[in-house]
């Protein structure tokens, strides 16, 4: 497998560092410096080139929970941690905005860092901040986080919205025009479907498994599998244990419950983490193997088919991964499980990195097409998604 990585890269959709690097130092890079290990994270510079990871899509992850001005101002901060860490190890990091600077930074010897932003909520409600975004190396927008955004529904929240809104739709169309996928993990099944109704680009889960095999509302239905495919789009099967175990899933679910009973809400990522820290330890969680993510990727694969399966660990963005995946180290593990049951040499190329770097290069020939065709987008939520006039008298 490390010959296959040294000639092909390894492009693992979503690393949540920077929040790691946020909460744990503040974002002092000498006091977490990856150079070495760094035993508090499942990330850094060694285990990445032992892990084969030739291309990173750093996650610039705000919790939806915060006000819009505030989510706006500390995404900001987090595209800064990643520029900053990206400098600081210029031998080892490249950053890159498109597929063809990816593959370079890449064939230079060093990983090539991407960035995606993980939920509407980051972007206020404003086109003008989405292409800002975009100005800065976000290359993917998650729809959602776990929270409903205003035009969005999440797959962890009550449903309001019943999918996309009007306005939406919209910011789907303006992420097509300015060349940012479209990511569709954390959103419900409802605005799965708009989302690939109203995209003229394929579309990405960026983390996210197959739902057929664990009944999570963050894991993709057989029939969007289907749907994404048909567009070319990538479904990067995510490694967390709650979203490729259904025994470890029903543990959250309960933890979850319990969670509530204390006032704790389980989509507060900030609050329910240390709750669930402490819950484990007297209900101690279902064990959960690579074996697991192997079916995920072939169930994947059997749906959507191989030309439409990626990776996407979601390292550093929850507790504990699988046994066997316990940090970055272990993508050439599962390569190797994935060749024990058949995979070839060239699908094993297409599902470690060929598949999504297929997808941002398509995304960037539609916006290169629709810029020459439409203006920027200027429309405001509250014209889009006006509430209905009250009916008049005797209506």
């Amino acid at each position: 497998m490390r010959a296959l990585l040294h000639a092909h890269p390894l492009v693992d959709g979503h690393n949540d560092l920077p929040w790691a690097a946020r909460t744990l130092v503040g974002y002092d890079w000498d006091r977490l410096d990856i150079a070495g290990r760094t035993p508090a994270t499942h990330t850094d510079l060694p285990r990445l080139a032992e892990g084969g990871v030739g291309a990173q899509f750093w996650s610039v992850f705000v919790p939806s929970t915060l006000p819009p001005d505030q989510a706006v101002v500390q995404t900001l901060e987090q595209i800064d941690a990643v520029h900053t860490m990206v400098g600081r190890y210029p031998d080892r990091l490249g950053l890159a905005t498109t597929a063809a600077q990816a593959r370079e930074v890449f064939a230079s010897g060093r990983v090539a860092s991407l960035l995606g932003a993980e939920g509407g909520h980051s972007i206020g409600c404003s086109f003008g901040t989405l292409r800002m975004l975009h100005r800065l190396g976000v290359r993917y927008l998650t729809l959602t986080h776990n929270d409903n955004t205003p035009w969005a529904d999440s797959a962890t929240d009550a449903p309001v919205h019943g999918g996309l809104t009007a306005f939406g739709r919209a910011v789907v169309r303006e992420m097509n025009r300015i060349g940012m996928m479209v990511d569709l993990s954390h959103v419900s099944a409802d605005t799965m479907g708009d989302a690939l109704a109203a995209s003229r680009a394929p579309v990405i889960f960026s983390h996210s498994s197959a739902r057929a095999l664990c009944d999570s509302p963050r894991n993709v239905p057989d029939d969007v599998l289907a749907t994404m495919a048909a567009a070319g789009g990538v479904c990067m099967a995510v490694f967390a244990p709650p979203f490729v175990s259904q025994a470890r899933w029903d543990w959250r679910v309960e933890a979850g419950e319990a969670a509530r009973a204390e006032g704790v809400a389980p989509t507060d990522l900030t609050a329910f983490t240390p709750f669930l820290q402490r819950w484990a330890r007297q209900h101690p969680p279902p064990p959960v193997t690579l074996a697991d993510v192997v079916n995920h990727v072939e169930h994947l694969r059997e749906v959507a088919g191989v030309e439409h399966v990626g990776l996407g660990g979601d390292y550093d963005g929850v507790p504990d991964q699988p046994e066997g995946l316990a940090d970055v180290t272990g993508y050439p593990r599962l390569l190797a499980a994935l060749a024990d049951r058949g995979w070839s040499d060239a699908e094993l190329v297409a599902l470690a990195g060929g598949n999504v770097l297929r997808v941002l290069a398509e995304v960037e020939q539609v916006a290169a097409r629709l810029q020459r065709e439409e203006p920027p987008g200027l429309a405001r939520i509250e014209q889009l998604d006006a509430p209905a006039p009250a009916p008049t008298a005797g209506a």
